[in-house]
């Protein structure tokens, strides 16, 4: 017999039909399967900061367009 996951709840007091809809969308997925990461996008990028390599110029490099 395998043991079962416990599921606690850390705040609030959510109704039964609540505990049974999270429980039903936990029993959908596979056990051990990691959720997919989503892609980043060209746009997301862009406004992450520039990545330089230290060394001379680095200042220079960081206010170049990528």
């Amino acid at each position: 017999m395998t043991e079962q996951p416990m599921i606690r709840i850390e705040r609030g007091t959510p109704t039964a039909e609540e505990v049974a809809a999270l429980v039903a969308v936990l029993s959908t997925r596979p056990a051990g399967v990691a959720a997919p990461a989503a892609e980043v996008s060209a746009w997301w990028r862009s406004g992450l900061p520039a990545v330089t390599t230290a060394g001379p110029g680095a200042w220079r490099r960081s206010g170049l367009p990528r």
